[in-house]
């Protein structure tokens, strides 16, 4: 078990008043030793909490004067500080299976810790949680948490997973209901497995037995040129087609029966099957937005103007492992300010965040724009486009070379695939790049932004802040490191 490191310390806060420094160890907080950022949090929330650090090798003991539920005034640098619980399914659609040799280490771990669910929406499958987890996440109000189903049948869920617990772990779903607790649900639909008649049991099953669920997503398993199941393979226009009629049967149904529509088909589904999406009304409040699902009209209803803010946070693929706040990312994100050559003040890059990376103002606000994107988003932002009527924007396709197979989200864009298609772009243009393909600056190949050959200008990914960049309202370059 590692210790909690102190990162940051707030001048004038009650944490610097007591004498916290960075980097100081956190050995115990009112005798207890906490675990993850969650004891943390409440630990110092206590009035006047004590603090036995390890600073250079000395043990010392520090009292924070404070008001119980104030402010400390410090950050940590982890979410977890003992060991982050670890998967030990063996699902054949495991996109960590997927992935290509070479990456960082941390991206190749699978958890199962319902704590990093709280905390950033992991999805947990339950196979590992405890009686002690249980009391927990009811005395804290650990909520909500997200919990992948796949079918509840108990053979099929026990084959998906190949872990005879998955048979029975949906016991602690129904417990953690019984309790109050909000879950959200998510179905990863793998052809000739768990779809056609199967995801209709399952959708039956949801009814039946766990009808207070806040949502439940259908999504469809992603398979790169790294897959080594044979049995995984990427649905058909057909197939999708299928479970689109289906999960739109029981969204009838469950409107009927419990007064919501509950269960929502990823938008993934919409374009393969290629039929229109649902109406903006369908998807509520957008519950389940960052599970893929109804991100298209969000993004439309975003850069038409009919909403005046960005419709949730959008974390990016293993965005958990690598950059993400300890606080999870429900926590607010102060947005880094920084200054290019001229000294203006920048503040709208929140991926730089304690990066050196030079900021500056550049190209011409009357460049052509280029919008670089996955192959789903060429699909979604083409329409928007077209009905601006601009000759000077156009949509850059980056192929996903790196992953290959069916694997077309914008937030799984690499350096590698964007600096080949850059390569051939010419200087002196305006690229847009989504922030959702980066983790503190990096892709997941770990390239960094200044390493590609073109400056770009990373924007958030919400049809907002795209309006505002095409209309030169947002213009924020990152210089590119081999362009003159």
């Amino acid at each position: 078990m590692s210790r909690p490191i102190i990162v940051a310390v707030e001048p004038g806060s009650p944490a610097y008043e007591a004498g916290l420094l960075p980097g100081d160890e956190i050995v115990t907080i009112d005798g207890e030793v906490p675990t993850d950022v969650i004891r943390w949090q409440l630990l110092v929330d206590e009035p006047d909490p004590v603090f036995e650090i390890s600073r250079g090798g000395l043990e010392i003991s520090l009292t924070v004067a404070k008001p119980a539920s104030s402010s400390l005034g410090a950050d940590v640098d982890a979410a977890i500080f003992d060991r982050v619980r670890t998967c030990d399914n063996h699902c054949e659609f495991c996109f960590i299976y997927q992935l290509p040799k070479g990456m960082r280490r941390s991206l190749y771990m699978k958890d199962d810790d319902y704590r990093l669910s709280f905390l950033y929406g992991n999805f947990t499958t339950l196979t590992r949680f405890t009686e002690a987890d249980l009391e927990r996440v009811i005395s804290e109000s650990l909520s909500p948490l997200y919990v992948s189903i796949h079918a509840t049948d108990p053979e099929v869920r026990s084959r998906m997973l190949k872990n005879k617990r998955g048979a029975y772990s949906l016991r602690w779903l129904r417990a953690l209901l019984d309790h109050g607790i909000e879950i959200h649900g998510q179905i990863v639909v793998c052809p000739g497995l768990n779809d056609g008649d199967l995801l209709d049991q399952s959708l039956m099953g949801i009814l039946d037995k766990y009808s207070e669920l806040a949502s439940v997503a259908v999504v469809p398993l992603g398979v790169s040129d790294y897959n080594r199941e044979t049995s995984m393979r990427a649905h058909s226009e057909d197939e999708a087609r299928k479970v689109v009629e289906i999960v739109e049967d029981w969204q009838t149904r469950f409107l009927k029966l419990l007064g919501r529509r509950m269960v929502f088909a990823a938008d993934e589904y919409y374009l393969i099957a290629n039929v229109p999406f649902p109406s903006s009304s369908t998807y509520g409040e957008f519950p389940m937005h960052e599970d893929g699902i109804g991100m298209v009209r969000a993004f439309e209803a975003e850069f038409n103007g009919d909403v005046e803010s960005g419709i949730g946070p959008r974390a990016g693929f293993f965005h958990w492992v690598d950059g993400a706040p300890a606080e999870g990312y429900r926590a607010p994100r102060e947005k880094p300010v920084v200054a290019n050559r001229g000294g203006e003040l920048l503040t709208n890059i929140e991926d730089l965040e304690g990066s050196s990376v030079p900021v500056q103002l550049k190209p011409s606000r009357k460049a052509p724009i280029g919008i670089l994107t996955g192959s789903y988003g060429m699909r979604v932002l083409a329409p928007l486009l077209e009905e601006l009527d601009r000759e000077d924007v156009r949509l850059i396709e980056v192929e996903n070379k790196f992953f290959g197979g069916n694997i077309g989200v914008s937030g799984l864009m690499v350096g590698e695939d964007i600096s080949r298609v850059l390569e051939v772009e010419p200087e002196g243009h305006r690229y847009l790049l989504p922030d959702v393909c980066l983790s503190s600056g990096r892709f997941l190949d770990g390239v960094e932004v200044v390493d590609l050959p073109r400056s770009v200008e990373v924007v958030p990914a919400d049809g907002i802040a795209l309006r505002a960049a095409l209309e030169g309202t947002s213009q924020r370059s990152i210089p590119g490191g081999k362009h003159g």
